[in-house]
C-alpha cells in the first residue's frame, strides 16, 4: 500500500479502555462503581447502534450503565426532566443525550440542563470554559481527546508544530484547536473551514492536518505536505452498490490519495471512531472520581 504509519485507533482504543477496566475496579473496591446514562430520543437508526456499543462497552468494562429510549414525539420539558432526574440520582456520573436529537428539540437547551459535573460530552458551556482555561477538572468533548490520544500514541510531536483543523464545530473543531494550542500541546493552530481562502494552500503548510468536516474524500494528496500527519475525522456512507450494505463509509481524507504521501495516517473505519467511545468511558471515570472524592 504504501510506506505510511497507520495509526491503529482500534488498537489505541483497546490501552484506553484497559486503564479505564483497572481504574474502575480500583474505584469499586473502595465501594464506587462509576455510572453512565445514555439518553436516546426517538429512532435514529446510527444513534441506535451508537447507544447500544456505549452501553455494551460500559458492561465490559464494568460500568454501571443505564440506557433511557424516549418516544420521537417526546418534548423538551419531558427530556429536560429526565435530565434533572439524572442530575440528582447518585448512582450516576455521567449523562448523554445521544445527538441529534428530533427537529423540535433545541439541544443547546438541553445541554445546558445537564449538571456540567456529570457532562461527560464536555458540551456544557461550563466545560467549554474549562477547556479554553485549560482547568483539568472540565471534560474534554470525546472526539478530539480521542485524536490527541492518536498523536501521542504516534508519537507526533505538537511542540511547534503548524496543524491545521478543518471544521469549526463545537464537537470537534474549535474543541480541536483548543487542546493543540494549549500550553502541553504549543502547537500553532490554524482554523479552517468551508469559507476560508484557498484551503488546499492552508493545508499544505501543516505538520499535522485534522480533517472534521463532513464531506468525504474532500482532502486530496496535493493539500498534503510530504511527511505531514493527518487525522481524520469524518465518517461519511458513500453509496457503493459492491458492499452487501449498499455503502461503504468514507474519512473526509481520500486515503488512498493521501496515504502515499504523509508520514502517519489514521484509517475510516478503525482510527479515530473506536477513541470516541474508549474517551467517553475515561471521562466517566473522572466523573465518578470528582463526585466521590
Amino acid at each position: 500500500m504504501s510506506h505510511s504509519n497507520i495509526i491503529d485507533g482500534k488498537a489505541v482504543a483497546a490501552a484506553v479502555l484497559d486503564e479505564v477496566r483497572a481504574e474502575t475496579a480500583a474505584l469499586k473496591a473502595k465501594g464506587i462503581t462509576p455510572g453512565l446514562a445514555v439518553v436516546l430520543v426517538g429512532e435514529d437508526p446510527a444513534s441506535k447502534v451508537y447507544v447500544g456499543a456505549k452501553d455494551r462497552t460500559c458492561q465490559e468494562l464494568g460500568l454501571h450503565s443505564k440506557k433511557i429510549t424516549l418516544p420521537a414525539e417526546t418534548t423538551q420539558d419531558e427530556l429536560i426532566a429526565v435530565v434533572k432526574e439524572l442530575n440528582a440520582d447518585p448512582s450516576i456520573h455521567g449523562i448523554l443525550v445521544q445527538s441529534p436529537p428530533p427537529k423540535h428539540i433545541d439541544e443547546e437547551a438541553v445541554i445546558r440542563a445537564i449538571d456540567p459535573r456529570k457532562d461527560v460530552d464536555g458540551f456544557h458551556p461550563e466545560n467549554v470554559a474549562k477547556l479554553v482555561l485549560e482547568d483539568p477538572s472540565g471534560f474534554v468533548p470525546c472526539t478530539p481527546a480521542g485524536c490527541m490520544r492518536l498523536l501521542a500514541a504516534a508519537g507526533v510531536e505538537t511542540n511547534g508544530a503548524e496543524a491545521v483543523v478543518i471544521g469549526r464545530s463545537m464537537i470537534v473543531g474549535k474543541p480541536m484547536a483548543m487542546l493543540l494550542v494549549a500550553k502541553n500541546s504549543n502547537a500553532t493552530v490554524t482554523i479552517a473551514h468551508s469559507r476560508s481562502k484557498d484551503l488546499p494552500a492552508i493545508c499544505r503548510r501543516a505538520d499535522i492536518v485534522v480533517a472534521a468536516v463532513g464531506r468525504p474524500d474532500m482532502v486530496k494528496a496535493d493539500w498534503i505536505k510530504p511527511g505531514a500527519v493527518v487525522i481524520d475525522v469524518g465518517i461519511n456512507r458513500v453509496d457503493d452498490p459492491s458492499k452487501k450494505s449498499g455503502y461503504r463509509l468514507t474519512g473526509d481524507v481520500d486515503y488512498a490519495d493521501v496515504a502515499e504521501k504523509c508520514s502517519a495516517i489514521t484509517p475510516v473505519p478503525g482510527g479515530v471512531g473506536p477513541m470516541t467511545i474508549a474517551m467517553l468511558m475515561k471521562n466517566t471515570l473522572q466523573a465518578a472520581r470528582q463526585l466521590t472524592a
